[in-house]
Formats: structure tokens, sequence, C-alpha cells
């Protein structure tokens, strides 16, 4: 018995002993446990119901009594169960909170409302945001809070501006889901932004009324420091400026937004944690500085905290001038963490604050966990503050010349930033760009040094008409930046294409890396076997071999030179998604031309793990649904279909509106799984999918039916 005891002592209560030494470093790893619970939520097979909720509470009741009460060794459990908790309650009650009516039905007809945001959609439309929105016919109650258009075509009659309201004739839908099952779901992210529909219109919006004095001050500021910046900087350059200052970046070009991503500088543009550094630490300098300058006043006050109680009030104001986006609003928190750690006299950069940050963001918006802004701009951050501390213990900087410090801190900065958020990018956007630690390296000094400080200065020296220096020199380093961008994007080889990963990789990543980071002992490198072993994985994760788009206009089918489409035009958002995922960076008319499909564009014929495929389009294929359905084993239509032919199996657009888009996977033993991508069942896709409906659209000797959860 005294060997059992001293077993069970040694072995299973060593993990709380060793969590009690930690205690000090713990905290780090209550923000994990937090997003580890708002991911449970977000990977729950169906709604949480009210027992549930109410189960969940009492365990986040049960960790905060345990820490409060329980003896020190069981502490650290009662503050993981809490921190769980509190992740998955926090995520169910945004979800309640941001419900808001969603369009059941295709939507043709006139579209009042008010523009709350202007931007370009990917095919380089004008794009509008409306709230306030009124349809023909359809009560306030279905009624969305917001749609967002595409203007195509030309525009006479309107100068979009923020606050106005207008009216269009266009075309609207619910915002579409995954393009295939198991990816990105749009529709999720469109339900927690309150966008309730999506369309576009080819006729012109006429204005119906000017915005109301006090109705969108800050768009309309926006707009307005945005066309001065683009009147004195001319070009891509000014739409660069613009963007990077207000968040406005309608006024960008398709092919420099190109150029940005594949020479790895988009981040220079979004307005995140990097553009709100730069922003917020001139002017602190430039605060501290001037009270500096003023030995009365600097003996009497303290400048370092006056200037971050200034700073903060810009970093606020400049929060509002970008339109409050959830990048912004990450940065904003992080900023605010670090500021107040200045007003607090402790070190402003640190695994805590970074933390700090996450905890505030996941719990007022836990669906930013599942956005690739939010994982990368944590991953840089979080891998910056503990590589320089282990530099800071290995690297003797003070005894190097003076000018190599800033040389060596932005290569490792930019080493360092890269290599943590490669891993998330190539996940994310498929891509590997191959020079953009070299691009970033010429461009990043120029972005801190150049174009916010000397923007910030032109909106001080505006009032007094001085703006005019700051803003050329401000061009002169945004031309400079899309200069390389462009140059680097031109390289061949400039983009590695990288397939989709299996759905545990990033998460198994994410969890080992910050394992290596947040544990303090040497029980930290177990966190590399979590990391080295997703990425293992991460080729193994197979493709589809057969995909059929949500609409049925287009069909995938992997061969030996990749993914054959259907069709070289038409359901391009599909199309340029499944050949990104699948590593591939052939434009979709290219893909068209691979072996894989026969026949005319209307009846375009195939074959899949033995079966006889046909994918039909247009009016002419549904006239040749009843041939196709008598020499086929499989149909595809990009229709509805009146009346189905006995016995005839048909994919169309009454079954598609039930299960999304499909994928078909062939077996080792030839059985096929068929996965469907709305699997139903949560608040933001409607109801669970009826599984029956899979089973008739293969042979049963095919199939394995699965509904995408």
């Amino acid at each position: 018995m005294a060997v059992t005891a001293s077993w069970a002592d040694r072995w299973l209560l060593w993990p709380l002993r060793a969590l009690v030494e930690a205690r000090g470093h713990l905290f780090p790893l209550a923000a994990v446990l937090i997003g580890c619970g708002v991911g449970a939520w977000f990977v729950w097979p169906w709604e949480p119901g009210r027992l549930l909720y109410a189960g969940v509470a009492g365990l986040a009741l049960t960790g905060a009594l345990v820490l409060v009460r329980a003896p020190d060794l069981l502490r650290p459990l009662g503050a993981a169960l809490l921190a769980l908790a509190l992740g998955f309650l926090a995520a169910g009650l945004r979800a309640q909170l941001v419900q808001a009516p969603m369009l059941t039905f295709r939507y043709y007809g006139p579209v009042e409302g008010r523009i709350v945001e202007i931007d370009r959609s990917a095919s380089d439309a004008l794009r509008v945001t409306l709230d306030r929105v009124v349809l023909e016919d359809l009560p306030p109650d279905r009624t969305p809070d917001k749609v967002r258009v595409s203007l195509q075509g030309d525009q006479p009659f309107l100068t979009p501006q923020p606050g106005q309201t207008i009216i269009v004739t266009a075309s609207l839908a619910a915002p579409d889901g995954a393009v295939e099952p198991g990816g990105f779901d749009f529709r999720r992210m469109a339900y927690f932004e309150g966008l309730g529909a999506v369309g576009y219109t080819r006729k012109p919006a006429l204005l119906l009324e000017d915005p109301g004095p006090g109705e969108e001050k800050v768009g309309r500021l926006r707009a307005y420091l945005s066309a001065a910046m683009r009147a004195r900087i001319p070009g891509d350059a000014g739409a660069f400026a613009s963007g990077s200052m207000t968040g406005d970046r309608s006024g960008i070009s398709h092919d420099t937004v190109v150029a940005l991503r594949d020479s790895s500088l988009a981040h220079l543009l979004a307005i995140s944690g990097m553009n709100l550094a730069f922003l917020v630490g001139f002017v602190f300098l430039l605060i501290r500085n001037a009270i500096a300058l003023v030995p009365p006043l600097a003996v009497r006050v303290n400048g370092k905290k006056v200037a971050a109680v200034l700073s903060f009030g810009v970093a606020w104001f400049y929060l509002l001038l970008s339109g409050s986006n959830v990048a912004t609003e990450r940065a904003f928190v992080m900023v605010a963490v670090m500021l107040g750690a200045v007003m607090l006299d402790r070190r402003a950069i640190t695994l805590r604050s970074a933390a700090v940050a996450a905890a505030v963001l996941l719990l007022m918006q836990p669906e930013s966990l599942l956005s690739p802004g939010f994982q990368m701009s944590f991953a840089a951050t979080l891998a910056l503050i503990w590589g320089f501390s282990v530099l800071d213990h290995k690297v003797l900087l003070g005894e190097w010349p003076r000018w190599a410090v800033p040389v060596f801190t932005l290569v490792a900065s930019s080493a360092i930033g890269g290599i943590a958020t490669a891993p998330f990018a190539a996940a994310h956007f498929n891509r590997f760009t191959d020079y953009g630690f070299f691009a970033n390296l010429l461009t990043v000094p120029v972005m801190g040094a150049v174009v916010m400080p000397m923007g910030a200065l032109a909106a001080l020296l505006a009032p007094l008409g001085l703006a005019g220096l700051p803003l050329w020199l401000m061009g002169l380093g945004c031309e400079w930046i899309l200069l390389v961008a462009h140059k680097v994007a031109s390289f061949e080889g400039a983009v590695t294409a990288i397939p989709s990963p299996g759905a545990v990789v990033v998460p198994l990543i994410s969890l080992g890396a910050l394992w290596v980071i947040l544990w303090p002992g040497r029980a930290r490198w177990l966190g590399l076997v979590a990391v080295l072993g997703a990425l293992a994985q991460w080729p193994m994760a197979g493709r589809p071999d057969l995909l059929i788009s949500g609409d049925g206009r287009l069909v995938g089918l992997m061969g030996p030179e990749g993914r054959a489409l259907s069709s070289p035009k038409g359901g391009g958002f599909a199309a340029q998604n499944w050949l990104e995922n699948d590593g591939d960076l052939v434009a979709q008319d290219q893909a068209a031309t691979r072996p894989g499909f026969d026949g005319p564009k209307e009846a375009r014929s195939f074959t899949f793990a033995g079966l006889r495929g046909v994918a039909l389009s247009g009016k002419k294929g549904l006239a040749r649904l009843a041939e196709a359905c008598a020499g086929a084993d499989l149909v595809v239509l990009s229709a509805k279909a009146e009346a189905v032919p006995q016995g005839c199996r048909l994919i169309d657009q009454n079954v598609l509106e039930q299960t999304g888009p499909l994928a078909l996977t062939l077996g080792a033993d030839g059985a096929v799984t068929l996965r469907a991508s709305r699997a139903g069942g949560r608040v933001w896709s409607g109801e669970p999918l009826d599984e029956s409906l899979l089973a008739g659209l293969l042979p049963p000797a095919k199939q394995i039916a699965s509904a995408d959860q």
C-alpha cells in the first residue's frame, strides 16, 4: 500500500504541484482557456440549449468556488474550469445579442437604406453597406438590419457618401455559407456582423436624402479626410495613404491590392496593431518630449503619464475614424492595455498585457477567435515579446555599435513575426510569400518612420494650412511601399501555393506554440511535439475528389493535372476558393481546359468513381434533363427541376438549397463519402439538415453520407 500511495503521490499529484509552482506565470494561460471555451462553442454540433448553458454556468460557479475556497493544490483547476466556462458562455451570449433577421428568399426589387460603409468587392466593384433598410412588401420584423450591395456598372446619379439615404433596384439573398464542406463559413461571419443580405445591382442608384446634421459624423469626416489626402497625393499612393490612415480603401485599384497581398505587405494597409502602434508611439513621444522641453512643466507633471492619457484619446479617436472594424478594435484594446500599464507604472509590453487584451477581446467578440486577423496579430505579438525576451539573455546588444542595434532589431522582428504568422497565413490564404521577409525589411521602417508620423503631423498642421509638406513626405513613403510591393510581387516564384490543412492543424499549432511561450519550465518544449505533429499532418489532409457549387453551376473534378472545372466562367468565387484550397494558383479558365469534362457547355459529362455524371446548365441544359437522367448515374442541374424523372439521381437547386455545396471523396475501398456544407442546427445556419436527403443521391453501394459539422 505504501508503494501504491507513493506512486499515486508522485504521478497523479505531480501535474497539480507543477501548476502550483508555476502560479505566477499562469495568468496568460487563462486567456488561452477562454479561447478554448469559445472554440468549443463554435464546434458544438448543434445549437446549445438552456439545459446545456445551465450546466456550463454551474461549472463556472464550481470553478469560482474552487478558486476561492479550495486548497492551493486545486485552485489552478478551479481557475481553468472557470475560464473554459466563461469562454463558452460568452460565445453563446454574443450570438444572442447580435441576432438579427436574415433574408430567407431571393429578393429582387427596390432597396432603400442609409449608407454606413463604403468599400470594394472582390471583383473591384464599389460596394455600400446600408442600415435602416426598407424592402418592398417585407415587414420590419423580417427585414435585415444591414444589407450590402455591390454597385456594378456606371453610377451617374450618385457619389456615395456615409449618411446618405439611397434607393436602388437590386438582387439580394442571404449570405452564402462555405463554398465547400469544411471551408470558411461566410454566413457565420455575416451573422456576427449583423449582415442579413448581400447582393448587387446593375441599375443606377438614386439619392433620396443627404445626411442629416447629426448623422454619420465620423463617416463623413473619414470621407472628407480621405478625399483631401487623395487630392494632395495622386494615384494609388494617395489611396494607400487614405486606406492606412482612415480605413477608406475604396480608392485602391485591384492590381495594387493583389501586389500588396503577394508581397506580404497587405498588413500595412489594414488598420491593425502595427498601424495603431506607429501612430500612438509617435504621438506619445511627441507629447512626452514637448513636456520635457518646458522645464517648469516637466518638474510638476509626470510627462509619461500625461502622454499616455493623451495618446489614449488619439487611439480612441482613430478607432472611431477608421470605422471601428474588428481589426482596429483588436488593436485598440491592445494599445489601451499597454497605455494602462504605463499609467500604473508597469511594463507596457509583456505576455500578461497581451493576455489581458486577448481575454477582453474574446469575451467581447468571441467570433474574432476564428478570424485570420486575430490569430495572426496575437501570434506575432506573443512571438515578438517572447522572442526578444530570449534574445535579451542571449545577445549582448550593449557591446554592439550603436548603428547595429536598430538594424538587428528590425531584422529580428521581421524574422520572428514572419515565422510566427506564416502557418496561419498559409492555412487561411493558401499561400506563402517567398520574398515577404525582404519586402517587409524594405517597407516597415518607412511605414513607421515616415507614413504614419507624417499623416499624424499633417492632421495637426492642417488647421494652420501647413499640411502640404507632411503630406508630400507621406506620399513619397507610400510610393516607395507600392514600388516595393509591385516589384516583389512580379518576381518569379513570389508566391508558393499551399493546400488547406485538416481541421485540427491550426488548433494544434496554436496550442503547441502557446505552451512553448507561456509555460515557465523545461516542460514547455513538449509544445514542440504538438507543433511538429500538426505540420507533419498538414500535407496528409486530402482534398475532395468532386466538388459541386451551391448553385449547381460549377463542378470541380480532381485529376492528374489538378482540379478540372466544368466551366471557364461563372461561379468565380467558388472556383477561386476551390483552387486556392487545392494549393493551385491557376485561373478558372485554365482549370476549365484540363481533362475531365467533355461535351457542350450546357451538358458537360464526366466520370467519377465509376459513375457517369452530367453537369447541366442554362435553359438548354434543363431541356436535356430527361436525356441526361436516362444515360447518367448522377445529374447536376443549375436550376430547379419541376419534375424529376423516375430513378434519376438528381442534384438540382432544390437539393442544394438544403445541403449547400457538396463534396464527394473516393475512399480506398471504393466507397464515396458525400459531405454537405450546410449541416444546419446553428443559429446562423437554419434548421438541421435532413441527412436522408443525402442518402438517395448516390447508389447505396457507393455512398457514405455525412453532413459537415
